[in-house]
């Protein structure tokens, strides 16, 4: 079945996905839920997701937690060692069967479950950057490529019990994608671009073709 299509602002997805979500918690009789936030690079999911939690946890406190997939990207060195370092961010620079047990395990957790983020500022994952509580409810889950049907990344879809899709104009993500690789200024702009243009519009565009798989689809109204 397609997914249903809707055009909101980012303050208009919040407002509706916020009761979308206590509704289906209600409904699970105590047991977490996984809602997946999905999307390509540049389009604001991870923002999303975040003020998502932020206002979930105003209305029960302690309920919600983020889990992004960055924080299972491979290890700096490790791609160094494979050559790989100028695809990172590609779907097979990530520990995608890493992602897929953590998020298995968390979903079923009783105890604190911490896990790794991704630091733009040292370009590499941070070991036990964040935990999970036990009185969560909802895991906010976040990433490119939690819809895809390749390789690891095929059995998420089944672990999430509401799948998100974020769509924004390829223009405006190539755009935000040059401002953010510059913020830190560890790179030149030409090598910024290159990198853009060689990965990250590729896996924009790879993403793009799993929409189908979400319940929902977003296009999100950045125009205001």
């Amino acid at each position: 079945m397609a997914p249903e299509r809707l055009r909101l602002t980012p303050s208009q997805a919040l407002s509706r996905l916020v009761p979308h979500i206590l509704d289906m918690v209600s409904d699970a009789q105590g047991h977490r839920i996984a809602i997946g936030l999905a999307g390509g690079p540049g389009t604001g999911k991870s923002t999303l997701a975040a003020e998502l939690v932020t206002m979930l946890n105003a209305t029960h406190p302690g309920s919600a937690a983020l889990v992004p997939m960055d924080g299972f990207h491979m290890k700096h060195a490790k791609l160094e060692a494979m050559g790989q370092v100028d695809y990172k961010g590609a779907p097979h620079t990530f520990e995608g069967a890493e992602f897929l047990s953590f998020l298995h395990h968390l979903k079923a957790a009783k105890e604190p479950v911490s896990g790794p983020l991704y630091s733009r500022k040292i370009e590499d994952t941070v070991e036990h950057a964040f935990t999970v509580q036990p009185e969560v409810r909802i895991l906010i889950v976040e990433g490119n490529y939690l819809l895809l049907t390749e390789g690891p990344w095929a059995g998420v879809k089944a672990a999430l019990d509401y799948a998100v899709f974020i769509d924004v104009p390829r223009d405006i993500v190539k755009a935000r994608l040059l401002r953010r690789h510059g913020e830190e200024g560890l790179f030149t702009e030409e090598r910024n671009r290159a990198h853009i243009e060689r990965n990250d519009l590729p896996n924009y565009d790879l993403v793009s073709q799993s929409q189908d798989r979400a319940d929902v689809v977003i296009e999100m109204d950045v125009t205001g």
